[in-house]
């Protein structure tokens, strides 16, 4: 398991003594690492958004940041046993989800995306799914999206830990549904024969959830006004533009 941890000495040299007050405090926060460009190793090295914004929010609020990955699909059991405080790797808002955590203000703006394999005709939109195999990542929302449709009886869905774009590629599934930033960035990285069917069908959310106790409200309102002094000052639409070309930190 990778760990990255960025000391409290090093965010002291960039914050100022008002961190030196708070210094053994530490925010451990989950992310899978096998989620380009939100998170993902390279050269041994944990690297994407999420990364960058969570390391920003630490020296924001003065915390220490401890990254832990693990399985995607293990990520929500780990905090709500405690075992991180909050996840960063582009969880979505569901009503869900707000019954059982305490979620900062989103700071992330996306959208639902079907992809396909490049050339394939006969789906040029969601509407198009039925009849059709579709695969989603285990644990993700786009399963839930999906058998929200009117028409989700009509669609096989399958889940996966890895492989969705390959399988699709390889005509074993029909498309995949991900996020529209995501698949955008895959497809553009990816030697695989993939293309974008039609505009994203359901808009998503994410946010940083916490446990809903004192504890983890404390701490879930800590890390908001951090969020909210980057947006201000730009530093989240920076990260952004470095990763994604444009600012998905704003709503359109």
């Amino acid at each position: 398991m990778l760990k990255q941890i960025v000391t409290a000495t090093a965010l002291a040299a960039v914050s100022g003594t008002a961190v030196f007050a708070q210094d053994n405090e530490t925010l451990r926060v989950g992310m899978s690492g096998g989620y380009f460009p939100f998170t993902f190793v390279k050269l041994d090295e944990l690297q994407g958004f999420e990364v960058d914004v969570m390391n920003a929010v630490g020296e924001e609020a003065g915390l220490e940041v401890e990254f832990e990955t693990m399985a995607f699909s293990g990520l929500i059991g780990a905090l709500d046993a405690g075992r991180i405080d909050t996840i960063a790797n582009q969880i979505t808002i569901t009503s869900e989800r707000e019954e059982k955590f305490a979620f900062t203000a989103p700071y992330v703006f996306d959208g639902a995306q079907v992809v396909i394999k490049e050339g394939n005709e006969e789906i040029g939109s969601v509407e198009d799914l039925r009849g059709k195999t579709v695969a989603v990542n285990l644990g993700s929302n786009f399963e839930q999206l999906l058998n929200e449709l009117d028409f989700a009886d009509e669609i096989e869905i399958k889940t996966y830990e890895s492989n969705i774009a390959q399988d699709t590629a390889l005509g074993r599934v029909d498309a995949f549904v991900m996020d529209r930033v995501s698949s955008a960035q895959l497809i553009q990285e990816s030697p695989l024969p993939l293309e974008l069917a039609g505009k994203p069908f359901s808009e998503i959310r994410n946010a940083l959830p916490f446990q809903d106790n004192d504890e983890g409200r404390a701490l879930r309102d800590r890390v908001d006004t951090a969020l909210e002094s980057l947006r201000e000052d730009g530093t989240l639409a920076e990260i952004s533009d470095k990763w994604f070309g444009t600012d998905i930190t704003k709503a359109e």
